[in-house]
């Protein structure tokens, strides 16, 4: 099973397991870090995630999980997680849910000396950034963007 379509299924089944807990399903990620696959459901909700919504998604969705479709996945962990206060921001709906907000773009090579920008999210095209940082408006490609959070200043 490739990737994405593992991605597409977990979803598919995340989806209404996650509306019965009252939370929304915010990402799912399938990925190898150092030599274990990660299975990684993030959940989010207004007011905040905690330990007992996690785990509700975990229990009711592992033994799904156990499906013969699922056979050919090497080993793996399942992590469902909150996404947190500085949430990585990927989805459409992500960005045009916190417009207005600051945010941390991370680049794949240095723009102007800078691997790292900060600044107030105006807009999001197509995987383009548009940020508002010191007074000046820059619009930064998808090509160049590597990562893009939500920065939380206390």
């Amino acid at each position: 099973m490739q990737t994405k379509e593992l991605i597409g299924r977990v979803e598919q089944m995340a989806l209404p397991l996650c509306e019965q807990a009252g939370v929304s399903l915010w990402d799912v990620e399938f990925e190898k870090e150092g030599g274990q696959y990660m299975l990684t459901i993030t959940i989010d909700r207004e007011g905040g995630v905690d330990i007992d919504h996690c785990e509700q998604i975990s229990r009711a969705i592992d033994p799904m999980l156990d499906d013969k479709a699922f056979d050919s996945l090497p080993p793996y962990t399942l992590c469902v997680s909150s996404a947190g206060l500085e949430r990585r921001l990927k989805k459409p709906e992500h960005f045009a849910r916190y417009l207005g907000e600051t945010v941390e773009v991370k680049f794949y090579r240095a723009i102007d000396g800078a691997k790292v920008v900060e600044g107030k999210l105006l807009g999001y095209d197509n995987g383009d950034v548009t940020i508002e940082c010191g007074g000046q408006t820059t619009v930064y490609e998808a090509k160049d963007v590597a990562a893009v959070r939500l920065t939380i200043s206390f």
